[in-house]
This record gives C-alpha cells, sequence and structure tokens, in this order.
C-alpha cells in the first residue's frame, strides 16, 4: 500500500460496476445495506436494502453525491467516511449511525466502507456495507441499565457485596472491601478476609461460617474488621447459598457496616451517665425548648418530643396522648411498645384504667417507676388489675417508666409516656428537669392546637370564598387547580374567580392578598365581593380597577398589598381585553406548546395612586390564556423572572393532548412547576380556553 497521503487525482465517475446474476441476487437478497461510491463520492449503486434504510428511492440517489439526497447528519458521515478512504486506501468503519425509518422509529446500524481495487490495484470504487444493530443496542442497554441499577441498590444500601464458590472459597473480586480493609487482590482471594476480622472475634467468625457452609442455611454474624486505617469497625454480614437443581452452585453474601449504629448506642449510654450533671440537663431543656419553640403543629411537637426523649433522657421508647375531656380519656397521637392498660380500644385509652399516663393526668403529678416493682405498687394503689400488670411485666422488657402530666395554666392537655429497657434511677434533680421538660412541651401542644385551629378556620373561610364551580358558557372552556401552601404555613388570600357579564362576555380574575390566615382569607373576600359588583355594573377592567383602588382605600389598612389579574374575553372569538394590578403576566398557549408572556403593563398593587390602562388581549380559537398567582412561579429559592422563563419552557414541553385540554394543561404546569421545590405560598391557576372553529360553527 502506498505511503502517500495527499488526496488522489479525482477518478472518473464512470465506475463499471459488475451486473453479473451472482452480483444482483446478493445485492437484492442479502439482509446488508450496501452501496458504491466513485472517487468523486457519488452514488453509483444501492440495494434495497439500503434505499429503505434512508428512504430514499434508488433511482434518485444514483449519480448523485450524499449531500444532495440523504439526510444531513447521515450524509455528512458518508462523505467524511468515503473521503477517508480514498484518502488514506484504508477501510474505515463508523461504529453506530441512528437512522429513523419511513414508521418513525429508531434504528441503530453499523457502518464500514472499504476500497474496491481493479486488477491494476488501482482503486475504482468505495463499497459501503451497513448492518442492523438495533437488538444488540438494545440488549447491551437493558443490560446496562440492569447493572446499573443493581450497583445503585447496592452503594444506597452501604452494603458490600460478595461471591464464593459453594465451598466458601473466594473466587471474584470486592474491590469496595479491599478499599476499607487495604489488602491486594491476591491477598483478599487467598481468604484474606478473615484475616481482617478482629483477632477475639476470629475463631468464633470461621466456625460460624463453616457450620453455615456444611448445613447451606443463611450465615447471618457480627463482627470487627481492621480498617485500613488500621482502626475496626462494626459489620453485620449476612450470606445466603444460591441453590440450583438441589445443589449450591454459589455464595452471595453482603457486609452492612454498622459502626454508626453501635457508635451511637455507645454514646447514648455514655450520656445516660452524665444525666447527672445540672449543666447536662440545663443544656438539654434549652435546646428542646428551641425545638418546641419552631414545632408549629401537633405532629411536629409530639415528633420533637421523641427525639427529646430518646436523645435528652435516653429512653428506649415514648408516647406522647391528648385529653380529650368530652370522652374522659386520653387519645394517643404515638406509641411505641406495649402500653401496660387494659382494656383499651385502639389508641383511647380511658382514664378509667390505670396505667403510667392516666396515673399522671388524674394526679397532675409526674410518676416515676424506677423498677417493675415500683411499677406493680403504685399501679396496684391506684387500682390496677394485678392479673393483667402481671403479664405486662412478664412478657415487656420494660424495665423504668416515666409518667408526665402536660398542664397549662393547671388545665390537663394529655400526658407523655417514656420508658427504658433497664432499672433507672430518678433523682430528684431529674424530676425537677422533667417537671421543666413536661411544662415547655405543654405550652408548645396549647399552642400548636391553636395555630392548626386558626388554619383550619382561615382555609374552611378561604375555600367558602371561592366559588363552587365556574360557568358553562359555549364557545369557552373554563379550568381552574387551587392548591393550598403546606399544612405547616397559614393559608393566604389567593383567589380566582369567573362569571357571564350582561351582554355575555365572561370575565375572569386571579388575586393575590398578602398575607397570612383569618385576616388575609376575610380581606380576599372583601376585594371578591367588591369586584364582581363593580364588575357587573361596569365591566371594563380599567374601570373595575379604578372603583377597587377606592374600595380599597376606604375599607383596608395601608400596609396591606393585593395584586391582581382581570380580564374579560367574547366566547367564540376570545377577543378580550385585561388589566393588570401588579400581578404576574397571562401566559398565552398555542395549539402548538408556544408560550407568550403577555407584555401589557403591570401596574401596581390596588390602593396605589395611578391612572388604570386596559390592554386588548386575544385568545385566538385552539388557544388557552392562563392567569396565575406569584406562588406557580416564585418560592424562596426561585425570583419571579427565572419562574416566568421556566414556565414558558415548561409549557412547550407538554405534549399535544394536554395543550389541547385546559385541565389537563393547569395539572401539568402546576405539578412541574411545584416539582423539587418546597411550596411555601398558595398557587391558584385559571384557563381561559376558546375551543378551535368547526364547520359547524
Amino acid at each position: 500500500m502506498s505511503a502517500e497521503t495527499s488526496v488522489p487525482r479525482p477518478r472518473e465517475s464512470d465506475v463499471d460496476i459488475s451486473d453479473s446474476a451472482l452480483f444482483k441476487g446478493m445485492l437484492s437478497e442479502a439482509e446488508f445495506a450496501f452501496a458504491f461510491f466513485d472517487a468523486d463520492s457519488r452514488i453509483q449503486r444501492v440495494n434495497d436494502v439500503f434505499s429503505d434504510v434512508v428512504n430514499v428511492p434508488a433511482e434518485r440517489m444514483v449519480g448523485r453525491q450524499p449531500v444532495e439526497v440523504l439526510a444531513a447528519d447521515l450524509s455528512q458521515i458518508i462523505t467524511h467516511a468515503v473521503q477517508a478512504v480514498i484518502e488514506t486506501d484504508a477501510p474505515v468503519t463508523e461504529g453506530r449511525v441512528r437512522v429513523r425509518s419511513a414508521e418513525g422509529d429508531t434504528r441503530h446500524w453499523s457502518l464500514s466502507f472499504s476500497p474496491v481495487h481493479d486488477d491494476a490495484g488501482e482503486l475504482r470504487a468505495i463499497a459501503l456495507v451497513g448492518l442492523d444493530v438495533t437488538e444488540s443496542r438494545q440488549t447491551e442497554e437493558a443490560l446496562r441499565r440492569s447493572e446499573e441499577r443493581y450497583r445503585s441498590l447496592v452503594e444506597a444500601q452501604s452494603q458490600l457485596v460478595w461471591i464464593t464458590s459453594p465451598t466458601g472459597a473466594v473466587v471474584e473480586d470486592a474491590p469496595q472491601w479491599r478499599a476499607i480493609t487495604g489488602q491486594g487482590l491476591e491477598e483478599y482471594l487467598a481468604n484474606g478476609w478473615l484475616e481482617v476480622v478482629h483477632p477475639e472475634e476470629r475463631q468464633q467468625t470461621e466456625e460460624a461460617w463453616r457450620e453455615a457452609l456444611r448445613g447451606r442455611t443463611m450465615f447471618e454474624w457480627n463482627y470487627r474488621v481492621r480498617t485500613r486505617a488500621s482502626g475496626y469497625r462494626h459489620f453485620e454480614v449476612r450470606a445466603v447459598p444460591i441453590i440450583r437443581h438441589g445443589r449450591v452452585v454459589e455464595w452471595v453474601g453482603a457486609n452492612t457496616d454498622v459502626t454508626p449504629q453501635r457508635e451511637a448506642e455507645e454514646m447514648r449510654g455514655r450520656l445516660t451517665d452524665q444525666l447527672g450533671a445540672a449543666a447536662l440537663r440545663t443544656a438539654r431543656l434549652q435546646g428542646a425548648t428551641a425545638m418546641l419553640a419552631e414545632a408549629l403543629t401537633v405532629e411536629q411537637v409530639v415528633q420533637v418530643i421523641i427525639d427529646v426523649g430518646r436523645t435528652a433522657l435516653a429512653a428506649d421508647r415514648s408516647a406522647v396522648a391528648l385529653l380529650d375531656t368530652d370522652r374522659a380519656a386520653l387519645k394517643l397521637i404515638n406509641g411505641e411498645g406495649i402500653l401496660e392498660a387494659s382494656g383499651a380500644t385502639g389508641d383511647e385509652i380511658p382514664l378509667s384504667h390505670s396505667n403510667v399516663m392516666t396515673m399522671a393526668v388524674n394526679s397532675r403529678r409526674p410518676v416515676f417507676a424506677e423498677s417493675p416493682e415500683s411499677l406493680k405498687a403504685q399501679l396496684l394503689e391506684a387500682g390496677g388489675d394485678e392479673e393483667v400488670l402481671a403479664g405486662f411485666l412478664a412478657h415487656g422488657d420494660e424495665r423504668a417508666w416515666v409518667g408526665l402530666p402536660l398542664l397549662a395554666a393547671g388545665r390537663a392537655l394529655g400526658a407523655l409516656r417514656f420508658s427504658f429497657t433497664r432499672p433507672q434511677k430518678i433523682s430528684q434533680e431529674d424530676g425537677v428537669f422533667l417537671e421543666a421538660l413536661a411544662g415547655q412541651c405543654a405550652l408548645a401542644v396549647e399552642r400548636a392546637t391553636l395555630f392548626e385551629r386558626e388554619h383550619r378556620t382561615a382555609e374552611t373561610l378561604q375555600r367558602s370564598l371561592l366559588p363552587d364551580r365556574l360557568p358553562v358558557v359555549k364557545g369557552l372552556v373554563l379550568a381552574q387547580r387551587f392548591r393550598s401552601g403546606s399544612r405547616h404555613v397559614q393559608v393566604g388570600g389567593d383567589w380566582y374567580d369567573a362569571f357571564v357579564l350582561q351582554d355575555g362576555r365572561v370575565a375572569a380574575v386571579v388575586g393575590d392578598v398578602m398575607g397570612k390566615g383569618v385576616k388575609a382569607a376575610a380581606g380576599m373576600g372583601r376585594i371578591r365581593n367588591a369586584m364582581r359588583a363593580l364588575a357587573l355594573t361596569n365591566p371594563p377592567p380599567a374601570a373595575v380597577l379604578t372603583g377597587l383602588d377606592r374600595v380599597f382605600e376606604a375599607t383596608e389598612e395601608e400596609e396591606q398589598v393585593t395584586t391582581l389579574a382581570y380580564m374579560v374575553v367574547e366566547p367564540v372569538t376570545g377577543e378580550g381585553t385585561l388589566a393588570l394590578a401588579g400581578h404576574p403576566p397571562p401566559v398565552l398557549v398555542s395549539p402548538q406548546g408556544t408560550a407568550i408572556l403577555c407584555d401589557a403593563e403591570p401596574g401596581t398593587p390596588l390602593g396605589w395612586p395611578t391612572s388604570r390602562r386596559q390592554f386588548r388581549f386575544v385568545v385566538p380559537p385552539g388557544h388557552t390564556a392562563v392567569l396565575y398567582s406569584d406562588g406557580l412561579v416564585e418560592n424562596r429559592k426561585r425570583g419571579l423572572d427565572a419562574g416566568l422563563a421556566e414556565l414558558c419552557s415548561v409549557v412547550t414541553e407538554a405534549p399535544p393532548e394536554v395543550v389541547s385540554s385546559p385541565h389537563m394543561l393547569l395539572d401539568f404546569l402546576v405539578d412541574r412547576m411545584l416539582s423539587g421545590y418546597e411550596q411555601d405560598d398558595d398557587v391558584t391557576a385559571l384557563a381561559i380556553h376558546v375551543p378551535p372553529a368547526t364547520k359547524s360553527d
């Protein structure tokens, strides 16, 4: 082969390709794609398979260059490969090429290009051979996904997976294990895993492993492993035999690093020993008070109490119950373990049944039982059933108990219960700490109860002020979505409304009264009612906003901020007018899924001195206009401008069936815009869709 690398002199395009029956048969019957090119990269001959792949008739391709008849990306690949063969006089393989078939599905082809020489060794043509590798590609992709899932699952569980032969010999590498222990591959394969087990546990570990091998039973064990840093970490191991046709073919095991759990247990033990220190008790009480101050709901308060029980008290189990005075019973909010009450149904514990919690509520005093004997004596004195109590103590693992009443201004709200699986000495200082903790918990429960009550009241008020249904108008489809903020956040003043005017047009509005709670919801109701009255009297948007400014100045406080978007639209034609009062602009969605933000002047919030303007805003047939509150596009992590840009981007991702349905479109926008963000505000959206014109229209 010549080493000359310069581009050879262009050959004549009339390449003499054999027309023998054998050659023709090969081209027509083969499952491969064939094509021949001359030295000028012109197509000289193709078979039917190649023609089907590129979706171009053979007669249109012969005599032309690829760029003239093939798709841009495919023609570029073929042209570069043919030129490379001409320049190097050597075969070229183009790995895998994606081609879209006439049916619309994507196929993968492997293309190879080879020089064709005449008897004198001169380059006469370049032959392309294509092989459909779609199935192998799909098989490889499925295998790759399977391996990735398995690897991700193992990594997510922080487990070290290993495999041995039926006799227990290590046969495969375990890189994660060697990374932790610092062993080499040969050392590990030579039964090296046992060498890094702690000397005090090595013999027992080996005997247990051999016993599992002999019995073909699951191997479960705990041992310490020497790490690369010469320290030891605790591992739990579980291995199972893989049995096929009655024979063990291999063992698969997984080691889990449980050092953090072991260290946490040891830490808890050390902290328990330090509970007598007054400074530590004070710090823990301060920490509990801080966490309780941040808890808004009863559920959050209960979780803080459980966490405090586990950390500050080193309790093994915790329970919280609230008092139902009407039923003279404690309602169990959470419970860990078995309560020593009999006759209780479900989560309700009558005050007449004696246990640690009912004793604390009935006496309004803490109950300390440092041992089973102490608990038995106190419950029997309170009228407990001796037989039931004996059964509880015999089958339970609890050995010490604390019951604390939750008191607010002398009124019982409920009780706390902490239990320990070991005898617990309760000193006088411990008693003071526990009573102070119960007092802070009672205040938090009372505050959370009031908060939830206000939250429910505000939410009920807000929803009662929103329309039960949207009007049904021929030539117009209306849809709405309202999603309240997180249940741990007070309800705000978002609202929407739509109603038919006297001239048959439809008025649509989305507004937002800034603020939270009942005050914001009440303000929303006043503005909404005033807007309806003004719109039914004098519907032009500019006139309605001007009237609302006067109403706002007369009824609302100066610091109150209210924004809204108000439009009037003609059914069938979609002709309309729009006015904004400091509100985000509507977005117009076309039938093709493009989004256009209205460029109307945003204006100022209600009550600010300004000359209100209205703008022509048309919703052409087949289009949908979406009005929304700022909760859809703005949050703590996303500014308004970024949110508006993201909204337009999300619209373009909507499938055609979603774009054509205003209900599906709102669901799609709300779900996608809130995905990945914590909802910290109400979200309100109103869609105005003008159906496309039909022949019957």
